[in-house]
């Protein structure tokens, strides 16, 4: 490779360097047994434990036994890989039956699974604005970076709306036309603030307006609502969302994403979105165990009722210790520190001196200026887990 290509590429990537926003990945080993724990090596090669404080696999339902037994289950059955494309010997009785479990679990008529939620926001914004070329999309400020990449990739034009603040979104969509295609699209639980969407407004805003709506749901579904089915279900708005987003990961701890819709939605989706055509399906396995872990999640709603009770504990633990947090709505919640440099600091000691774990929130992911670092809780953790954080945050935050 010639240095017109390093050179280019090097500059780019200095600059986040300069700027603190370069991101490391700390190698992992995880432990089904002693989850939340997880062991890794410091710069000596030392390894040493730590307590996992920023995962998403929010009710540990990767560790369960209800996950682990299916997949071993139908691995020994049907081996990994699923051997091809949806089209073209990769669709399973797994694969049917999955979609199926996400239907009924959202109440709408077909569900589409995808190798990832992001593909699946990035693939089916792309082609639903390809299918309307006067279309344009309304989109929340604060959307996630795979429904970004999705709207410019169906090159249609694009209007944001302040975060949140539905009378904006009104003042949007009363400028257009009633009879032009308008696709507005918003997340149910931001993953970075915690921040949750007034969902019955804007469902409300899209009838009135005659526009198709798209929510994503991956930081929710599991989690909220009477059987795990999202905030639009527990808000009482779900039938009027068009298409739903969500994820096999983070509450229900397997792998893959999907959208749930009408099935004119789902065929049109299926026939012509490249990120669902020209891959390799997910394997029987992971649909099979992802599949008994909604089943395991929606007819246990004290796992919603555990969980809150959790996040409620934890807060309280971190306000006794007066170290201060975003009383986010939602299960996330933040510690603002607002400097990139700082953030990276202070996670290094956390998780060097204490054995406290949690990944600095830096640009891209949240603007310049609001990094964080964003503290997530599993079911698996302890109170005594959650005391050592408390103290061990006040510590490095009065000391930094």
């Amino acid at each position: 490779m010639t240095s017109l290509y390093t050179d280019t590429l090097s500059t780019l990537t200095d600059a986040l360097k300069a700027d603190g926003n370069f991101r490391t990945f700390l190698t992992l080993r995880k432990s089904a047994e002693y989850f939340p724990i997880v062991e890794f090596s410091d710069n000596q090669g030392t390894v040493r434990q730590a307590v996992n404080w920023c995962s998403n696999d929010y009710l540990a339902m990767s560790v369960s036994d209800v996950v682990r037994n299916r997949t071993v289950e139908v691995v020994s059955e049907s081996g990994l890989g699923s051997g091809g494309t949806r089209n073209i010997a990769g669709t399973t009785l797994h694969h049917k039956q999955l979609e199926q479990t996400l239907a009924t679990l959202h109440r709408k008529e077909s569900a589409l699974v995808f190798n990832s939620a992001f593909l699946a926001n990035q693939t089916t914004l792309a082609t639903l604005g390809a299918a309307f070329p006067q279309g344009v999309f309304i989109s929340d400020e604060r959307n996630h970076a795979s429904i970004i990449t999705g709207i410019q990739a169906s090159k249609r034009p694009k209007r944001i709306f302040r975060h949140n603040d539905t009378r904006h979104l009104r003042e949007i969509l009363a400028e257009l036309p009633l009879e032009q295609p308008k696709i507005v699209v918003c997340e149910s639980v931001y993953s970075m603030s915690g921040s949750v969407a007034p969902l019955s407004d804007i469902t409300d805003l899209a009838n009135r307006y005659n526009a198709l709506l798209y929510v994503d749901e991956v930081h929710a579904v599991g989690l909220y609502g009477k059987r795990g089915e999202g905030l639009a279900g527990e808000q009482g708005c779900a039938d009027d969302i068009h298409i739903l987003n969500g994820t096999l990961a983070k509450a229900f701890g397997v792998l893959g994403g999907y959208i749930a819709a009408n099935t004119t939605i789902t065929e049109f989706v299926r026939s012509f979105s490249p990120g669902f055509i020209f891959t390799t399906s997910l394997p029987p396995a992971l649909c099979a165990a992802a599949a008994a872990s909604i089943e395991h999640v929606a007819e246990h709603e004290s796992i919603r009722t555990l969980y809150r009770n959790h996040v409620l504990r934890l807060r309280e633990i971190l306000r006794k210790s007066d170290v201060p947090f975003v009383q986010s709505p939602s299960h996330i919640t933040p510690v603002v520190i607002a400097d990139a440099e700082r953030c990276k600091a202070l996670s290094a000691r956390l998780l060097h001196d204490f054995g406290v774990y949690v990944q600095p929130i830096n640009f891209p992911t949240v603007p310049k200026g609001e990094e964080c670092l964003r503290l997530t809780i599993t079911l698996r953790h302890t109170e005594e887990q959650m005391r050592h954080l408390a103290n061990s945050l006040a510590t490095v935050l009065k000391s930094a």
